[in-house]
């Protein structure tokens, strides 16, 4: 068969260069796994992640973190909402947090040494309140801070001498091993924005026996009223209004107590529903995540909404 010159011409035009097909043949590879590593760290970040992370609570970032379980961080919020209503330094709810941890791990207690009670295991025999009274934290700190701010010069002593002149312990020292975390944790719930923080999906928090999957109003209402004063007595809440129709709620804090007000619903949010706070131009979401607040310039400023 006679090949002309033309011919060649045209068979060299349209044959296609060699490495052509390998070369798709790598980008196909490439693209599938581009594709199943795409796949493989969506599921990880679904199921990996989620199972891996252990439910719970942290005061702080960093190497001064402190990490609590939901009674301990709930039992902080109250202390802290105490301090807040009594206008009480950081130093006091510092020296709290370190007595309750010595005491009780921060833990509300129902059994102690003898009749001792409560976080601060505190004794009915001995004045401080009945069992039922000392088994509300919110009674327990406002006992203890009572005693506290007696002390002279409690704000610049150390801090196992503070507590000790007010729990007359046999091993006053102790507390001062705590002094540290209970600083670090005063201005977690108190002065540093969005530094307090807990994770866990919704309805499934087992630790908390009173949890539930709606927003209790009331509920939620009352204790706030417990913790830091009712709506215009001079205390750190002026005003809490709800909404039936919209399952939510408007707390208006005092001056310097809008995160410490914050704090505590995401403390307690599991135990009223809670499944979003939105204060500051921050939004705490209910989740299994360990940064859960996320930046939210709508959120409002002078108001803490939780719904």
């Amino acid at each position: 068969m006679r090949t002309t010159y033309s011919g060649q011409s045209e068979y060299y035009r349209y044959r296609r260069p060699r490495w052509r097909r390998p070369l798709i043949v790598l980008v196909v590879i490439a693209l599938l796994l581009g594709a199943g590593a795409y796949a493989a760290y969506e599921a990880y970040q679904r199921y990996i992640v989620k199972l891996l992370t252990v439910p719970g609570c942290q005061a702080g970032t960093g190497d001064n973190a402190v990490a609590l379980d939901f009674g301990q961080a709930a039992d902080a919020a109250d202390i802290a909402g105490v301090a807040a209503r009594e206008h009480l330094p950081a130093r006091a709810l510092t020296i709290a947090y370190a007595t309750g941890f010595q005491e009780s791990k921060l833990e509300d207690l129902t059994y102690g040494d003898r009749d001792s009670v409560g976080i601060f295991q505190q004794r009915p025999s001995q004045g401080w309140g009945t069992r039922a009274e000392l088994l509300d934290p919110a009674y327990a700190a406002r006992a203890f801070f009572g005693a506290l701010v007696k002390v002279p010069n409690y704000t610049t002593i150390p801090v196992y001498q503070a507590a000790q002149a007010v729990q007359a312990s046999a091993y006053g020292y102790a507390y001062q091993q705590y002094a540290p975390d209970g600083a670090a944790m005063a201005a977690a719930y108190t002065a540093t924005p969005h530094a307090f923080s807990c994770w866990y999906t919704p309805g499934t928090q087992s630790a908390l026996p009173n949890e539930t999957t709606k927003l209790n109003l009331a509920g939620t209402a009352r204790a706030l009223t417990d913790t830091f004063g009712a709506a215009g007595d001079g205390g750190a809440v002026t005003r809490i209004t709800t909404s039936a129709a919209s399952q939510s709620m408007t707390v208006h804090p005092a001056s310097g107590a809008g995160w410490t007000a914050a704090n505590w619903l995401v403390a307690n949010a599991s135990s009223y529903g809670i499944t979003r706070v939105s204060y500051a131009g921050y939004q705490w979401t209910a989740r299994l995540t360990e940064s859960s607040w996320q930046s939210a310039p709508s959120a409002p400023a002078g108001s803490i909404v939780a719904s």
